[in-house]
């Protein structure tokens, strides 16, 4: 079993509310993607959705030491795949209900929902990729100032 499907499994068990199905489909997808010296963070998975009564588009989001990566694999065949470079990333959003929350994902091109997350898990995954983002930022902010 891959790196990606441990933690994404390990995630869906400290968070079992969390509706989220096929993770080692999903997570195939991501460890197809991951660039040579590219490491795997923290992971998480939900809907990547906006709709709370669609609960067959699950997806599997890895936090890498250079990007963020989204990872579904579509049911019959292929997949989807988003990746995030710092330099895109806009904002993110979070919103709680009663029992789960969703993540909301800004860049400069597109706005990224993830939903039916079990509400106990927002917290961290907003410290992770909001502390992950201020980091690289940093050093987009350095290599920026050298070129001028």
């Amino acid at each position: 079993m891959s790196i990606v499907a441990e933690r994404a499994k390990e995630f869906k068990r400290r968070y079992p509310a969390t509706i989220a199905w096929r993770l080692d489909a999903h997570a195939k997808v991501i460890e197809n993607h991951l660039n040579p010296g590219e490491e795997v963070q923290y992971i998480f998975v939900g809907q990547k959705n906006d709709n709370p009564l669609d609960i067959i588009t699950s997806c599997v989001v890895a936090l890498t030491n250079k990007r963020i990566l989204i990872g579904q694999k579509r049911l019959i065949f292929g997949y989807f795949f988003t990746a995030i470079t710092p330099d895109m990333f806009n904002d993110l959003k979070v919103k709680a209900g009663i029992i789960w929350g969703r993540i909301y994902i800004d860049t400069i091109k597109e706005f990224i929902p993830l939903s039916n997350i079990q509400k106990d898990a927002l917290d961290e995954i907003e410290t992770n990729i909001t502390e992950y983002m201020m980091e690289e930022k940093k050093k987009y902010g350095a290599l920026n100032n050298r070129a001028i």
